[in-house]
């Protein structure tokens, strides 16, 4: 469960993480340092935490890689510190960019960190976001893209977040996505469409479906939700696992 997303005056975080544990969840996600030994405390997993700053800045130039892959080596040390399996990274946005030099510089700033990486025993996980609604201009913002980045870095401590919300606005077709390329995924993400609030009957994915069928694949990692609820955030927990688990 993304912290962000449930940041709310009506949900301390003790009692968040109260209601987590009740539920069944594993841990938290995107979480503040200064909450990390807090949530250990309640008996919950620091799952992801970002890998450097700057979703619009990323990757893909490589102007930006001495400061990213500094920023990275040092969050990896925090993390295998801390027991933090995932770093978040991002491509950035085009800003004019050809898609073809975005690539290939991305690729060229995560081999930068994958040994360290691969040493430290930490998964760099590439978001892939949408560009249409939510992050304009994002360059990871079609699955292919992300998938061929991963396939020419070449290591297993180098993944793809997939993202099924983003992947829905902006190409559909989850499954055909998700099963032939799993071995390239390290990480889900969960949200409803339209909205990215619950992810029950009201919005488009059959998650169950979804679930389902990722459950028959090798895939051995966690899905994470990443919604912002609409309604009882305790309800939407609990619904949200529930159809997350029905597969």
């Amino acid at each position: 469960m993304s912290f962000w997303c449930f940041n709310r005056p009506d949900m301390p975080f003790l009692k968040l993480c109260h209601e987590l544990k009740r539920i069944g969840y594993e841990g938290l996600e995107l979480l503040p340092e200064d909450h990390w030994d807090f949530a250990k405390a309640q008996g919950l997993k620091v799952v992801t935490h970002g890998a450097h700053d700057g979703i619009e800045n990323g990757l893909n130039r490589t102007e930006n890689h001495t400061r990213i892959t500094t920023e990275i080596k040092g969050m990896i040390d925090k993390a295998a510190a801390a027991g933090i399996a995932n770093l978040v990274c991002f491509s950035g946005n085009r800003a004019g960019l050809d898609d073809a030099t975005g690539l290939a510089n991305t690729v060229t700033g995560l081999k930068l960190v994958a040994g360290y990486a691969e040493l430290k025993g930490i998964t760099l996980l590439l978001e892939l976001l949408n560009s249409k609604v939510d992050h304009k201009d994002y360059q990871c913002d079609h699955a292919a893209w992300g998938f061929e980045a991963i396939r020419r870095v070449g290591s297993m401590r180098v993944k793809l977040l997939y993202d099924i919300y983003h992947a829905q606005v902006m190409e559909g077709d989850l499954l055909r996505s998700i099963v032939p390329n799993i071995e390239l995924i390290g990480h889900f993400h969960t949200a409803g469409v339209p909205g990215r609030h619950e992810i029950g009957a009201a919005q488009e994915i059959n998650y169950p479906g979804i679930m389902h069928a990722i459950a028959g694949t090798t895939y051995y990692g966690v899905v994470g939700q990443e919604f912002v609820p609409a309604g009882d955030p305790v309800a939407a927990l609990e619904e949200a696992y529930r159809l997350c688990t029905a597969g």
